[in-house]
Formats: C-alpha cells, structure tokens, sequence
C-alpha cells in the first residue's frame, strides 16, 4: 500500500509538528475500521493526537484511502482553529481523491518523483 500526503499536508504537519508515526496510526485504524467519519468517495476525517495530547485536543485530517491500495492525506486542522470543513470544500476533496484513485502506480511514481505527492518515509 502507498502511503502518501499531499505537498500542503506534508508543510502543514511539519509546521504543527504531527510525528510519522501518528500518521501511521491513523493509517493503522483505517485498515481496521475503527472510528472514522466516513464522507463518501473514499474519503475519512480522522483524529490525529497532537504530540503530548489526546486525540480530543488533537487534529482533523482528510484522507483518502483504498484498502491494499493508497493512503493520501490531504488537509488537515486544528479542532480548536475550525469545527469542520464545509460543503465546498467536501466536494473539492471528492474530485481531488477521485482524479487521486484514477492514476495508476506509473502516474503515482511520476507524481512521486515530481513533488506533487510525498511518501509518508518522507515527510519527517
């Protein structure tokens, strides 16, 4: 499975210090199902813990992702900066994941080697 971010998600969680790891966990939790708000279009708002927090204080984060497939993160906020994102924004996510779902692992790696997405190895 790729695990990627998006250029603006990979400045923001360097600005707001998100470890790999926890992008991992989200990662994690997702396989296994466990609490997500599921937005449609393989698109999950999950909580991310700040460092040195819990999850309420934590973050939000947008992702997409496809099972054995792809992780892409793709925005993500502070609960205490924004409640949630609107309607304009969902449906920027959801043709943002779904031109993301349709390229294949050639376009990927191009995509990859180009600078436009970030292996999460990569992100630290």
């Amino acid at each position: 499975m790729k695990k990627l971010s998006t250029k603006w998600f990979k400045k923001w969680s360097k600005k707001v210090k998100l470890s790999n790891q926890n992008l991992l966990d989200v990662i994690n939790a997702l396989e296994a199902r466990l609490s997500t708000a599921d937005l449609g279009h393989h698109l999950f708002k999950v909580r991310v813990k700040r460092e040195y927090g819990g999850k309420s204080s934590g973050f939000r984060t947008i992702i997409l992702f496809k099972a054995d497939d792809r992780a892409i993160f793709l925005f993500g906020f502070g609960k205490n900066e924004k409640e949630n994102i609107d309607k304009n924004e969902l449906q920027y996510f959801k043709k943002l994941g779904d031109d993301l779902l349709s390229l294949n692992s050639k376009q990927l790696e191009t995509a990859i080697s180009q600078k436009v997405l970030f292996e999460l190895e990569d992100i630290e």
